[in-house]
């Protein structure tokens, strides 16, 4: 080989390994950071930049990108002495890479060890209770002292979330026993709610009920009560206006009197002092139209008028022919009580024919 040539190839090396050494590529959301002869010069952009080879060398690579960081499960001691494993998670982005790269030696760890001792700090003043139920504030607290602390070490924390709370398995068993407790507890509540409920609807139905029928009942008693009052008053009326016979009078209220013992809740029956007063009254009514009526067909006029006169001496009540006397009224009423007095004396007939026989009367007498 010509001793020109190697000169020429070494030369031709160098000069592509310098002009490599003078091209930095950086890829899209990374950032290089440059030292000159050992100090930071300047941080390269994403795209094509230029160095001085040899002088100039890259220090770091940083990612600018949002990235997430997992703890490990860290112990916490609470307020009641409780010792707890809590994970937590990270969402950091560097802002000066300048910084992360200078201003702490590794800000992962850094901000590990900080997310703990916080933790601690905030857990320690809670109970296990509060620990479980203040997520929120505890996230925030968390975030409130990173993002004061790795300002400077040009890192922004946007979140830190309490990805669990792990506490002792004691623990564990007696919060599922207070929660099985606490639901046995709702539902026997739940129940004893919807009886007392159901009672309450029952009560109202039966209340409505016997409202209802005592209104019915009520309005029954007031119309019977009306037709009875209206029934009394019209007798009443046709009584007055008839001019009735006191005998008719008598005979009618002996009719009344059973009535009086119909009803199936009287267990004693008053008899009125008038009611051997109406018994004598009508019997001597019956008697003496009974006997007039038997002794008719063998006795002439004189007789009859001879009885009437004696029933008369005796303190009877006069036949009904003597009522001829009377108003018009009078008569009517005369009318009706001969009419009543004739159906009585039928049913005296009824009652006396099987009983002559036995006493050896004739009809005659």
């Amino acid at each position: 080989m010509d001793p020109v040539v190697i000169p020429i190839l070494v030369a031709a090396i160098v000069v592509v390994f310098l002009v490599a050494s003078t091209v930095r590529i950086v890829p899209q959301a990374r950032r290089y950071n440059i030292e000159r002869f050992g100090r930071y010069r300047r941080t390269l952009q994403p795209g094509l930049n230029f160095v001085l080879p040899v002088a100039d060398r890259v220090n770091t690579k940083l990612d600018v990108r949002e990235q997430v960081y997992s703890s490990d499960p860290k112990p916490v001691i609470t307020e009641d002495n409780l010792v707890v494993n809590i994970d937590t998670v990270l969402y950091y982005q560097i802002t000066d890479p300048r910084a992360a790269a200078y201003e702490v030696a590794s800000y992962l760890q850094a901000i590990d060890q900080l997310t703990v001792t916080t933790l601690r700090n905030v857990i320690g003043s809670m109970d296990l209770e509060g620990t479980l139920t203040s997520r929120e504030e505890i996230n925030s607290r968390l975030r409130a002292v990173l993002d004061d602390a790795t300002g400077k070490w040009g890192i922004r924390v946007n979140r830190v979330e309490i990805k669990a709370i792990d506490p002792p398995n004691t623990i564990k068993e007696a919060m599922e026993k207070q929660m099985r407790a606490e639901r046995d507890k709702r539902a026997a509540i739940l129940h004893a709610e919807g009886e007392r409920q159901a009672k309450v609807l029952t009560a109202e139905g039966t209340k409505q009920k016997d409202i209802l029928e005592a209104q019915g009942t009520q309005q029954a008693m007031i119309l019977r009560a009306d037709g009875e009052a209206k029934a009394v008053e019209r007798v009443f009326q046709a009584v007055h206006r008839n001019n009735a016979d006191p005998k008719i009078l008598a005979y009618k209220y002996l009719e009344t009197l059973p009535h009086l013992a119909k009803s199936d809740n009287n267990t004693f029956w008053v008899i009125p002092g008038e009611l051997t007063e109406a018994v004598r009254t009508v019997t001597s009514a019956f008697g003496d139209q009974s006997t007039m009526g038997l002794r008719q067909p063998a006795q002439p006029e004189e007789a009859t008028t001879s009885d009437a006169d004696d029933t008369s001496d005796k303190g009877g009540t006069p036949g009904l022919e003597e009522s001829s006397t009377l108003s018009p009224d009078a008569d009517e009423a005369a009318k009706q009580a001969a009419a009543a007095v004739n159906e009585a004396k039928a049913e005296a007939e009824a009652a006396r024919a099987p009983q002559a026989p036995s006493r050896g009367q004739t009809p005659g007498e």
